[in-house]
């Protein structure tokens, strides 16, 4: 794990996530918070919604007023200055439109973006109407955009489900706006786990086996975390998504096998190191 930078006062880096609160502490807010801190990165949150879910599954979504999501983020900026940031569960096209105005308010860069639009077990965390703001308002934002099969499909309004039009889905989306794209491919129906980026010039595929296990939960918001706290350690993209790649597969083949249902990844697992 790297030990945070010691250089000056005031030098630790600083990211922010604008997410839902999970109950369970394996994804939205609480992962993304964990996941800052194994990069050694200072984390701060904007509470986008509120959620009751365990490993079973979401039994409740309150989606947190726009006026007091906007407020945090104004609260975090002016003081605190977060070198990147990534979104995730946003719910609403309202909750979209606040923050998409935020980021351009503020002149912030370096935006991860995870689409968050619906939860393993069916759960629909974004509403429908929701979808078009997203793409349309908050993609042309990010520097890097991260969705998985399901949700590249949505974006794109394609089938994506092999390596082939995971691709074409990346170049899609770099077309819509995106600086650059990670399209997710864990449940390709091939059987093996791979991902693909995109940046407009350079694209980088990671294949491997897929680990059998049902301990998944909060994958999304860990990579994307991990990505923007690279970002905010001043790692150059195409390095800073490879490290959130790799910590994630450590993080999965580690799993501390929590809950009845679908667990959380293991954050402890803690980056790459030189001797790795």
């Amino acid at each position: 794990m790297p030990a945070p930078p010691q250089t000056s006062p005031g030098s630790l880096p600083v990211a922010l996530t604008i997410a839902g609160s999970d109950s369970g502490g394996g994804a939205g807010i609480q992962a993304d918070l964990k996941t800052f801190h194994a990069f050694g990165v200072f984390g701060t949150s904007a509470v986008t919604a509120i959620t009751a879910q365990n490993t079973l599954g979401v039994s409740a979504v309150h989606p947190v007023p726009p006026e007091v999501v906007r407020a945090q983020v104004d609260a975090v900026v002016v003081d605190l200055q977060p070198r990147a940031l990534k979104t995730g569960m946003l719910a609403t096209a309202e909750l979209v439109e606040t923050v998409a105005d935020a980021i351009v308010a503020h002149g912030l860069r370096a935006c991860v973006m995870d689409p968050v639009m619906v939860a393993a077990s069916g759960h629909r965390l974004l509403e429908p109407d929701a979808e078009a703001t997203l793409a349309r308002r908050l993609l042309p934002l990010t520097a890097l955009v991260t969705p998985n099969l399901h949700e590249a499909a949505l974006l794109t309004g394609t089938d994506v489900d092999s390596l082939a039009t995971m691709r074409a889905a990346a170049r899609h989306l770099v077309k819509k706006g995106a600086g650059a794209a990670l399209v997710k491919g864990g449940h390709l129906p091939s059987g093996e786990a791979a991902d693909v980026f995109w940046d407009g010039n350079e694209e980088c595929v990671w294949r491997r086996p897929r680990i059998a296990t049902r301990h998944v939960h909060g994958t999304g918001c860990t990579l994307s975390a991990a990505a923007a706290a690279e970002l905010a350690r001043g790692t150059p993209l195409p390095a800073a998504v490879d490290a959130a790649v790799d910590f994630v597969s450590r993080a999965i083949a580690s799993a501390p096998g929590l809950g009845s249902g679908g667990g959380p990844i293991n954050h402890f697992a803690g980056p790459r190191t030189d001797g790795d």
